[in-house]
């Protein structure tokens, strides 16, 4: 297969800002293990952790390096519950089945914060998130979101803020109501990947960098993972690839597509203490999402610019600062000091593909941009199924998540003109 580089030009401000960063070997020679891990994200990692630390034999390959992919390099922020709102996904599998994800998103938030704590890894975790509404059409189905997980969800840290308080915490007028939750928060994802492949390594897992997946096979009862230098023989195999599945398996690669996102990163905003003051996340209701924060050094991270084709823009930086002038007209010529991107993974339906595409073969993915929590939790919710047949990941397998349509030729222009088209509408 062909392997395209997970990085647009420009360094992340998380790689600039993560210290020393391992590197590890690539696999050299063939091996026989109990599962096999192909994709070194959050969802491999933490997958390769909980076997190894279980007993169960484990070796992971990543055709890059752990962290150039979207868990390295996304937007860092948590959110509460699946992709979409709990009573909107209740109007399609019912509140019982709803109700189910939302408490696994909420375990999800609570594994990812104790893994942290228990492995001693600083990844700078500030609480709060704000939601905010860039149509004020929206504000009823608001309202009666924030009042469904309040009263039937059990979740007592979300409120809706009015036009004022919206103003106030964001420091921007732009926005005509938001929703405020307490209970989430975000994070610096390199940090927590470069601490969870340590962690991996310590409790004895063969993980491996710049080793690809060429193929996957079955002969004899077991499966066979080709690499450039070796084939690793397993009994069961992990697909967590997420956007980067490319040729490797037809069944994921038509459920989960690339798209590319970029983030960009100013200078620490001392100037304007009025932005974002209690340093939350922010996330705005566009189909197209806007998505920005401020860190520890007071930068603002904004992200929100997409692409739905293989490639990058020129200028990464021009394209964010105009939308950050959009929100912030006093930032209309603050100076970027970073600027980068990548692919992240979505299906048609925004809920995560969690399947077996081959006998002994899970594949899981496709987050649509919820997934620091969801890939982490995924992950050992995988070794958990391994290890003791626990049933938590079934939730997710079963859900209908259809494949794209248009086949291998039109998928990706069908996509392209899809959202387009709905890029569009969050103008108007």
């Amino acid at each position: 297969m062909t392997w395209q580089s997970p990085i647009a030009p420009g360094m992340s401000w998380y790689q600039d800002s993560s210290g020393e960063r391992p590197e590890y070997a690539a696999m050299d020679g063939s091996r026989k293990v109990d599962v096999a891990v192909i994709g070194g994200g959050f969802t491999g990692l933490q997958a390769a952790y909980n076997l190894a630390k279980a007993g169960v034999s484990v070796a992971l390959v990543e055709g890059h390096r752990f962290g150039d992919g979207a868990s390295g390099r996304n937007g860092g922020q948590f959110g509460t519950g699946q992709r979409a709102w709990p009573d909107d996904l209740e109007k399609d599998i019912g509140f019982q089945r709803s109700k189910a994800l939302f408490d696994i998103a909420e375990n999800a938030k609570h594994y990812v914060l104790g893994f942290a704590r228990d492995n001693a890894i600083d990844m700078e975790f500030l609480p709060g998130q704000l939601n905010v509404l860039h149509k004020a059409s929206y504000e009823k189905a608001y309202r009666k979101s924030v009042d469904a997980m309040t009263s039937r969800y059990g979740y007592a840290h979300v409120s809706f803020m009015e036009k004022a308080e919206t103003a106030e915490r964001l420091g921007s007028n732009h926005y005509h109501f938001g929703v405020r939750d307490t209970g989430t928060g975000h994070i610096h994802p390199l940090k927590l990947i470069i601490g969870l492949a340590k962690a991996a390594k310590a409790v004895g897992a063969q993980i491996f960098e710049m080793t690809p997946a060429k193929s996957i096979r079955q002969t004899g009862g077991k499966m066979l993972i080709e690499t450039p230098s070796g084939t690793i023989t397993a009994d069961r195999v992990l697909i967590a690839t997420n956007a980067y599945i490319g040729n490797l398996e037809p069944v994921t690669a038509a459920h989960v597509m690339p798209i590319r996102s970029f983030i960009g990163a100013t200078v620490p905003l001392d100037d304007f203490p009025t932005i974002i003051p209690g340093k939350e996340a922010v996330a705005d209701s566009r189909f197209v999402v806007r998505y920005f924060r401020k860190t520890p050094d007071n930068r603002l991270l904004f992200g929100g610019r997409e692409a739905y084709t293989a490639d990058s823009p020129r200028d990464i930086s021009k394209h964010i600062r105009k939308q950050i002038a959009e929100i912030y007209p006093a930032l209309s010529t603050v100076e970027m000091t970073h600027a980068w991107g990548g692919s992240v993974g979505i299906t048609l339906n925004r809920q995560p593909f969690v399947r077996e595409v081959m006998p002994g073969v899970m594949s899981i993915g496709g987050y649509s941009g919820h997934g620091v929590m969801l890939s982490n939790y995924c992950g050992k919710l995988y070794a958990d199924m391994v290890i003791a047949k626990d049933k938590a990941l079934d939730q997710f397998a079963s859900l209908d998540v259809p494949s794209f349509p248009g086949g291998t030729t039109l998928r990706a222009p069908l996509l392209f003109l899809a959202l387009s088209w709905y890029a569009l509408r969050d103008r108007f």
